[in-house]
């Protein structure tokens, strides 16, 4: 009893790591009014880790990487949910990437890899934050670095 009630605390302290990584993500989004925002951050980060441990304790002697694997699909269905064609254009496509990657952070949470997961949640959060190729028009690097409205 002793042993499953510690492995529980070990497990629901994978899950708080694995909101407040995916929060910090899914903030940036919130903030930027896209489709998918703070709290589906949050929960797509959380379920990651929560599949990915339990596959770990849950089924031992099994092969992990098949939960991995998919979760990794189901990731695929939910991020198609956020692209979207308007005319020439394609949307939501940096979103889906993040969905993608709180995926993989609370995927190595939920294995014990949190630096790891720490450093690609702050490098996510950098490059999200990058404005200098925000935007390239057909003529190339001349308007690099430059703000459009």
């Amino acid at each position: 009893m002793v042993e499953t009630a510690s492995i529980e605390i070990e497990i629901i302290e994978k899950v708080l790591i694995a909101a407040i990584l995916g929060g910090i993500i899914g903030l940036e989004r919130e903030v930027r009014h896209k489709p998918a925002g703070f709290r589906t951050h949050i929960l797509v980060c959380m379920g990651s880790a929560l599949f990915t441990s339990l596959s770990y304790i849950a089924f031992p002697g099994s092969d992990p990487s098949r939960i991995a694997s998919y979760v990794v699909a189901g990731i695929g269905f939910i991020g198609a949910g956020v692209i979207l064609r308007r005319g020439a254009m394609v949307v939501g496509l940096t979103t889906a990437a993040t969905l993608w990657i709180v995926t993989a952070i609370g995927m190595a949470v939920g294995v014990g890899f949190y630096i790891t997961a720490v450093v690609t949640s702050v490098l996510t959060f950098i490059i999200l934050n990058l404005k200098l190729f925000e935007k390239m028009d057909s003529k190339g690097l001349e308007n690099v670095g430059k703000n459009e409205a």
